[in-house]
């Protein structure tokens, strides 16, 4: 990426950027409400992006962020296809918000070293105070060693902090255990339990020192560089008026890695996130537009 001719006339204060990683299905989004509920309490000016391999808007409709606080960088990986776009985004918000600190939620599938290397680029290395990364681990998917190859170890060898998530989903004895195995792929990585992103805000956000050196920037126009897994994306319209079951067994038969959506069931309207065979309907947090209704993003490994 060539770095563009930007000026960034506001405040020079430092701020510092979160970068929320992790597997599919293992509650990025949920932790990033947490945050976002915790900025709202406090009065803080967080800017949050998200960035979802599917082209639906519905990491936004579930947050419910504002305009000038949220943006969406949609249909492809921020560590690659969008990589400029979030360079961009960056100086936007620096420019047009000046926030307390910005929250990078990547996709799935992202590697978090590639989403750093912008951090570096003229003139956000000069305004960008440190850089943390915290990845999310599905607690089910460890203990039966699902999706525990590839991209899920590349994630963890770049965490700061490791939330060994969904921990309600599994034995209490296990959570220990699940959490040694977690930090064995990044010793030294700090650990912590957590259910319903309910982690301490302070954790997540402290400062962590001066940053290292800048990683090496390895030109590329694909994601080849990282050994990136391969999975495509692809849009299932769901007809209104079906059983949660129909439903359930209609995604099913896609053979989804994740799952995520709205749909109007016989009930009434419902949010649908799904891992692995895992498929979970609940009440959507916000009013959901009418033109994402029957729509529900699904996410694939390409064998």
């Amino acid at each position: 990426m060539v770095p563009r001719d930007y000026t960034v006339f506001m405040s020079d204060r430092p701020i510092p950027c979160l970068v929320v990683s992790g597997f599919l299905g293992s509650g990025k989004t949920t932790l990033v409400r947490r945050l976002l509920d915790e900025a709202q309490a406090t009065g803080a000016r967080v800017a949050f992006i998200s960035n979802e391999l599917g082209e639906l808007g519905i990491d936004q409709a579930m947050l419910g962020g504002g305009e000038e606080t949220f943006v969406e960088l949609a249909g492809g990986c921020v560590c690659c296809a969008l990589n400029d776009e979030l360079y961009d985004t960056l100086i936007m918000l620096k420019e047009q918000v000046d926030p307390d600190r910005i929250v990078i939620e990547t996709s799935g599938v992202a590697i978090p070293h590639d989403v750093q290397i912008t951090f570096w680029q003229p003139p956000i290395k000069d305004w960008v105070s440190e850089e943390a990364v915290v990845v999310v681990v599905n607690a089910e998917q460890l203990r039966d060693r699902t999706e525990v190859l590839g991209t899920f170890v590349e994630q963890l060898e770049n965490a700061d902090l490791i939330v060994l998530h969904k921990v309600d989903l599994v034995e209490a004895q296990l959570i220990e255990e699940l959490k040694t195995k977690a930090a064995a792929y990044n010793p030294g990585t700090p650990v912590v339990a957590a259910t319903f992103g309910d982690v301490d805000p302070r954790l997540l956000l402290a400062e962590r020192g001066p940053r290292d050196e800048p990683p090496v920037h390895v030109e590329h126009d694909d994601c080849a560089h990282h050994h990136h897994e391969t999975f495509e994306s692809f849009e299932v319209s769901v007809d209104p008026g079906q059983t949660q079951a129909a439903v359930e067994a209609s995604l099913r038969a896609h053979g989804a890695l994740r799952t995520k959506g709205f749909v109007v069931l016989d009930t009434g309207e419902s949010l649908v996130q799904g891992v692995g065979r895992r498929i979970e309907f609940s009440p959507p947090p916000a009013p959901v537009s009418e033109d994402m209704l029957g729509r529900v993003v699904v996410i694939r490994r390409v064998e």
